[in-house]
């Protein structure tokens, strides 16, 4: 597909059919929003299918829905370097260090603040009731969402060595296909709907494996198989996929999952981060 989304909503929309035409007002009135929404929230706001809006993306050209998410991005004024225009902490080429600096810092903290209004205390207890009581707790995530995965792996690694990070998609599906109801599976996906996710998720309920799921939109596909979902903050447009402020509310979200995992037994995971620091003493410098 080449040239604006927008304009070639426009161009075919009397040739949509009824459920596309209410899809393509809802998206040429909130282009804007369209694109920082999962599939399933654009499907519950516009009242059709999600298979409608598939549908919809392939009479457009487009490959899927993501790809949509893209177009509408790019549809929107871009700066320079990159970003969209149309928020209070965008950055271009011409903003002095200082600018930069102070814009990024505001977008770090919106993610916490925003992150820490959508913290469920009864979401984070269920969430450490069952990585206490699991044999092994995998992290895992595809992508960007992988880091965090390992963020949080090696977080919980001070403190327990029941934690395990596998970053290759084929692995974590062979391990999960091997795990029992006894094990629970700590995962990150921002956007909560990926092929690679939906995969493991599905051998996930067929093993009997609890999920735990930090995401940012609370109707995504993966929401459905996960047991406890922990919501983080802060819109990522498509074409700021990977950005800081993004990982800095589920960061915070592992951070919040440490301390109330180490507050239900602290005689034992005190000594256990003791241990782990005095281990690691000889290899500094």
């Amino acid at each position: 597909m080449t040239g604006n989304i927008l304009e070639l909503i426009t161009e075919q929309y009397h040739s949509l059919t009824r459920s596309s035409r209410k899809l393509a007002d809802y998206i040429l009135a909130n282009a804007h929003d369209s694109q920082y929404m999962s599939i399933s929230s654009l499907a519950e706001n516009c009242g059709v299918s999600e298979a409608s809006i598939t549908r919809f993306c392939r009479s457009l050209g487009l490959s899927g829905y993501n790809n949509l998410k893209l177009a509408l991005a790019k549809a929107a004024y871009v700066t320079d370097i990159g970003d969209p225009s149309d928020t209070p902490d965008t950055i271009t080429s011409e903003d002095t260090l200082n600018s930069i600096f102070h814009k990024l810092y505001d977008s770090n903290v919106l993610s916490l603040n925003e992150t820490m209004e959508l913290l469920d205390e009864t979401e984070i207890s269920r969430a450490v009731d069952l990585i206490s009581s699991a044999d092994r707790v995998f992290c895992l995530g595809n992508g960007g969402s992988m880091v965090m995965a390992m963020e949080a792996w090696a977080r919980f690694s001070i403190a327990t060595s029941r934690f395990v990070h596998i970053e290759d998609s084929h692995m974590q599906v062979m391990n999960i296909s091997l795990a029992t109801d006894k094990d629970v599976i700590l995962f990150f996906s921002y956007s909560g709907s990926t092929k690679d996710m939906e995969d493991i998720m599905r051998i996930a309920v067929e093993r009997r494996v609890s999920v735990i799921l930090v995401t940012h939109f609370p109707n995504s596909r993966a929401t459905k198989y996960a047991d406890v979902t922990l919501l983080c903050g802060y819109n990522e447009s498509p074409l700021q996929s990977g950005s800081v402020a993004a990982k800095i509310g589920q960061l915070f979200i592992i951070e919040c999952l440490f301390y109330v995992f180490c507050k239900r037994n602290p005689e034992v995971y005190s000594k256990a981060r003791s241990a782990t620091a005095d281990a690691i003493m000889p290899k500094l410098l």
